[in-house]
């Protein structure tokens, strides 16, 4: 009987993690399709593009990236670039980092920014795109 509640218990934390990784999967899959037609709509009205920094943990200092693009948040925190892949942009960085420049590497996006964090520091993908370019989604004509 034991054996047979443990197996079971077993089976149904692997579907319930096939089910997260299912939901985060499509999640994932709906942000960078926004981002997709974020960047032709920013190009289509020539918005202009920056070259990102990356912050170092804690505030302690920035480093250039060989990223261009938009910074997502108002925190510079996470930006997206031109060719619509998403970074978070912080990271430990040691003083040469700062000095020579950091590569970071690209992330899966979330619909919505800095999730789970300090009340108020989330904002839903589409708004902080929105921020950025009034109007992207509406359809051109």
């Amino acid at each position: 009987m034991t054996d047979d509640w443990a197996a079971r218990r077993t089976e149904a934390a692997r579907v319930q993690a096939e089910r997260l990784r299912a939901r985060q999967d499509a999640e994932h899959a709906e942000a960078e399709a926004l981002l997709a037609r974020f960047v032709r709509a920013a190009a289509d009205a020539g918005l202009a593009h920056e070259r990102l920094e990356a912050k170092g943990y804690g505030g302690k200092g920035t480093a250039r990236t060989s990223l261009r693009g938009w910074y997502l948040r108002t925190d510079r925190t996470a930006g997206v670039t031109t060719d619509g892949t998403f970074y978070v942009l912080t990271a430990p960085l040691s003083p040469l980092d700062r000095l020579r420049g950091v590569r970071l590497a690209p992330q899966r996006p979330p619909l919505v920014l800095g999730a789970g964090g300090k009340d108020g520091s989330s904002i839903d993908l589409t708004e902080a795109l929105d921020r950025l370019l009034p109007g992207w989604q509406a359809p051109s004509t």
